[in-house]
């Protein structure tokens, strides 16, 4: 079973795509992820049924679309901050060129919207949590920030030996105003914590994420992840995400649902749910927030 929800890196490739999530995998339907790695190479976006949000990971990029072209920044890793991001809407297709790598979050959908070039000081960065269960989230993708069809997107940045998508959580079920029906995609990086960390140490760094079932379906997913790594939570309770000690995690959420609402309502697992608690009055993890101009 975890084999079925839990992709290594390499394992999803696809043509000049490092791994490619999408409907052609058996029982996924509503969100998909691209990933390449490029140096001074493109890659192109040829499926007008999607809606997507083009994100560097590492480097910068020129987004040929709509008759011109438009240039992300980017950053020179995913733990400094959040980027400049690309969204582009149903019935586009697109060419992406340049150095490094970077991420397409895609969503299914027939319904038009605008394309739309989100500087990172456009990006709310929300610091989530307290004590070890700190994290600094960027909201870039969320209905709050975009106006989208389908696509619910953030990425979460987690210090070394702390805690993220803590409680465990789920939403598996369309309850209005309580739980949203959504898929859910994780992509992983990890790397030698900025504040204490050995560059040198960059082949090892590691996180550890799980899943489990819920009354939705059976899943069980209990990973060392590395950076390219890829879990599909299609239903079930899934967290923690916890970044080893000595090693920062990040990962990139793709959210989409069948629901009429595009909305992000959770459930934490009853067992589970009192610990956020004890975040009150517990100081926030002072290494946060992270940015291209925090020294470790």
């Amino acid at each position: 079973m975890a084999d079925r929800w839990f992709h290594k890196k390499n394992t999803l490739a696809r043509g000049e795509w490092q791994s490619v999530v999408d409907a052609s995998l058996p029982g996924w339907e509503y969100t998909g992820i691209r990933i390449a790695e490029l140096e001074d190479g493109s890659v192109e976006l040829g499926d007008t049924g999607v809606e997507r949000i083009i994100i560097p990971l590492a480097g910068s990029f020129d987004v040929a679309h709509h008759g011109q072209s438009t240039h992300l920044y980017g950053r020179a890793s995913v733990f400094d901050g959040p980027t400049d991001v690309l969204y582009l809407p149903t019935g586009s297709t697109a060419e992406i060129s340049g150095t490094g790598r970077v991420a397409v979050a895609e969503a299914p959908t027939s319904e038009p919207k605008e394309w739309r070039y989100i500087a990172p000081a456009e990006t709310p960065v929300e610091l989530r949590g307290a004590g070890r269960s700190s994290r600094q989230v960027h909201n870039f993708g969320t209905p709050e920030s975009l106006d989208a069809a389908r696509l619910i997107v953030c990425e979460v940045i987690t210090p070394g030996e702390n805690w993220s998508s803590y409680p465990p959580h789920k939403h598996d079920e369309h309850k209005p105003g309580h739980e949203s029906k959504l898929e859910e995609i994780y992509y992983f990086e990890s790397a030698p914590s900025r504040v204490g960390g050995i560059p040198e140490a960059a082949d090892g760094a590691f996180g550890m994420f799980s899943t489990y079932s819920s009354p939705a379906g059976e899943i069980d997913i209990n990973a060392m992840v590395h950076t390219g790594d890829i879990a599909l939570v299609p239903y079930g309770y899934h967290g923690p995400a916890v970044a080893a000690p000595g090693y920062d995690l990040y990962y990139l959420n793709v959210m989409a649902g069948p629901d009429p609402e595009r909305i992000w309502l959770i459930n934490d697992d009853p067992a589970h749910a009192w610990v956020r608690d004890t975040w009150n009055g517990q100081a926030f993890d002072e290494r946060l927030p992270y940015d291209n101009k925090k020294e470790g």
